[in-house]
């Protein structure tokens, strides 16, 4: 990417890599020219391809977009979209985006972790960054095993998983991404499928019109360490039976003849039953209570023989940058500009000789 930069010091693209007034962006303009390096067959490429083609609807120049990742075979990801990107450290993408969001709030700031990444030495910065409600779209891709390092066991991997780092079985309880975010309070959580191209391209544009953190788990298949962790959702001949799709305001009614439902149990808990019951549920993504949502995140696979995908929660709550860079301007409406000088000197200071 050539850049020039300017007497702010800030990196800007030379003009003549700015698409032209009316051209439309396709994929093709934030394909980069990087050799993708993931093993064949791998769940990355479906979504690396079905973002590289949403891309062009934020009708944003490229400089204006960034990818942020951590560590992992997700974290590629930077390298293969023509933006912006920064491959950074282990679990530290939430942070890093933070800062860049609340400093630069012209810019579409996007990260892409993976379930260790973001769930392991990460969690910590994730569930702040959600709590915040930072302006970043986070892509989480959920593969229930750690890939890079060849195939140990991840925060999402099922009890008694058997792997090279738990040759007896895997003794931890899984992490459910979405419980976890819906926990936290996050004011947009979804979920969708490496290979449903059309569905996880509609869950993108929701998370890109949120005003605030938005969390996309998608769950992404490796054929080389977890083979068909996901086959129940993606085969033909059982994913209608097994997918519940999330609609806004439409009753969670699922199944090939769409006769099975979600009900409301006596207890007051979320459990499957017909789709004639008078207890049938109807999806709203947009309670601010968010029981509604975890409810849901919770019948997630062997639970319920089901697995809710599509939007959870999308609430309209105050950006966190938008929160800061307002103080900033009340603090300097009241006070004048500061001087970083005299407040590093000010207080208990002292010279060393």
């Amino acid at each position: 990417m050539t850049v020039t930069t300017n007497v702010d010091g800030i990196s800007n693209r030379l003009l003549d890599l700015v698409p032209a007034a009316g051209s439309p962006q396709t994929r093709k303009d934030f394909t980069s020219d990087q050799e993708v390096r993931w093993c064949p067959g791998c769940g990355d490429y479906a979504i690396l391809a079905t973002v590289q083609g949403f891309l062009p609807e934020l009708g944003l120049a490229r400089e204006n977009v960034v990818f942020i990742s951590g560590i992992g075979c997700s974290s590629r990801f930077p390298y293969y979209v023509d933006t912006y990107g920064m491959h950074s450290i282990h679990g530290r993408a939430p942070a890093i985006a933070t800062g860049l969001a609340v400093s630069r709030p012209d810019l579409s700031v996007w990260v892409v972790t993976g379930d260790g990444d973001a769930l392991s030495i990460g969690g910590n910065h994730l569930l702040h960054a959600l709590r915040r409600n930072v302006n970043v779209k986070i892509l989480l891709f959920n593969n229930q095993i750690y890939g890079l390092t060849k195939g140990q066991y991840s925060p999402t991997s099922e009890q008694g998983k058997i792997t090279k780092s738990t040759p007896m079985g895997s003794l931890d309880r899984p992490y459910n991404p979405v419980s976890l975010a819906l926990g936290a309070e996050a004011t947009f959580v979804a979920r969708s499928v490496d290979s449903d191209r059309a569905h996880l391209t509609s869950v993108l544009r929701a998370a890109a019109k949120h005003p605030g953190t938005a969390l996309v788990e998608i769950f992404q298949n490796c054929n080389i360490f977890n083979d068909g962790a996901f086959d129940q959702l993606k085969d033909r001949t059982t994913r209608e039976d097994h997918t519940l799709r999330l609609n806004h305001g439409e009753p969670l009614v699922f199944g090939v003849d769409s006769d099975r439902a979600i009900i409301r149990a006596a207890d007051g808990s979320l459990a499957v039953g017909a789709a004639t019951d008078p207890a049938v549920v109807v999806h709203d993504a947009r309670a601010t209570d968010p029981t509604h949502a975890f409810a849901l995140s919770r019948l997630t696979g062997d639970s319920a023989d089901v697995t809710p995908i599509g939007v959870f929660r999308d609430v309209d709550v105050p950006a966190y940058d938008e929160l800061v860079n307002n103080q900033v301007t009340e603090a300097t409406d009241r006070f004048g500009d500061g001087d970083l000088m005299a407040l590093l000197n000010s207080g208990d200071t002292w010279s060393v000789d």
